[in-house]
């Protein structure tokens, strides 16, 4: 294998793996906090990117891509508010809480994707590049929209985490994720941190798919693919561990890349199931989880 096919699989693993490193944290962050799998994260980045690309001078309102990303930004902390207090909120303690969630969330995809569908139509729509042109990057010549994803999801993630740890607000996101019940008894407003990380999550989501909208054509199903492999990063990495979630995002990507040049598109999803499955017969916790008895 010569150096440039290396170096071509390690910068596609580098784009693959921080695409879905802030896929994967979204998700990942409400299944810590709230116990609970937000089936709708996939419709926030497509809602997200749709709503960069309306905003921008790819819809003739001319207001340029800064704007949009603004306006997105915005939008979709309303809508993780909104998604947490209609969708969510209202089976809080009951029984089977985790499996009406799942159901409650699915229908939130699919009302998002036809609304999607209805506002926007089904034609194919692409968001201009961030940054326009092309770069080289360890003898590969990839998009600077490609390196941007590459140089941003890390900043992004490292802001992610300080957020997390010196905050007041992000210290009792993960009191919360440790144990709701003392959360409460030493005072910290639960409610309210449950819907900040639903808007948190939103906002992760947003980003994902403004980066990822001007590389990929926009379709109301959009965030489904991301989706997928971002359940299988959250459970690779570790359910309740985010540094397990972007650990497992990279090397997700790293293997994608490597497996694609190696067997081909078409059976690389196989494969990638067929190892998860293997590590988790290894380590049912996940790479980084922590083992619970």
């Amino acid at each position: 294998m010569s150096l440039d096919v290396i170096s071509a699989i390690l910068v596609s693993g580098l784009v693959l793996g921080s695409v879905y490193a802030l896929m994967a944290s979204g998700l990942s962050l409400v299944w810590t906090t709230l116990g609970i799998f937000n089936f709708a994260h996939g419709a926030f980045m497509t809602v997200g990117a749709y709503i960069a690309w309306t905003a921008s001078d790819q819809a003739g309102l001319g207001y340029g891509l800064a704007a949009g990303i603004a306006l997105s930004v915005a939008v979709m902390i309303g809508l993780g508010i909104v998604l947490e207090r209609v969708v969510v909120r209202p089976f809080y303690g009951q029984r089977d809480f985790l499996l009406i969630t799942v159901m409650s969330t699915l229908a939130a995809m699919i009302v998002l994707q036809k609304g999607t569908q209805m506002i926007w139509g089904a034609r194919l729509k692409q968001l201009a590049p961030i940054v326009p042109g092309k770069a080289t990057l360890w003898r590969t010549t990839i998009s600077a929209q490609e390196t941007l994803i590459i140089v941003l999801a890390p900043i992004v993630l490292i802001a992610l985490q300080l957020f997390l740890s010196r905050t007041r607000t992000g210290r009792g996101i993960r009191a919360v994720g440790q144990n709701p019940d003392a959360a409460r008894l030493i005072g910290i407003d639960v409610s309210r941190l449950f819907y900040v990380t639903f808007a948190l999550s939103a906002v992760l989501a947003a980003l994902t798919g403004i980066l990822l909208g001007s590389v990929r054509l926009l379709t109301p199903q959009f965030g489904d693919d991301p989706l997928v492999k971002a359940l299988i990063i959250v459970i690779f990495g570790g359910l309740g561990s985010l540094n397990g979630t972007i650990v497992a995002a990279y090397a997700m990507g790293l293997v994608e890349a490597a497996l694609t040049y190696a067997i081909g598109i078409y059976w690389t999803p196989s494969l990638i199931f067929l190892l998860l499955i293997l590590v988790l017969l290894v380590r049912p916790q996940g790479l980084l989880g922590k083992v619970t008895r």
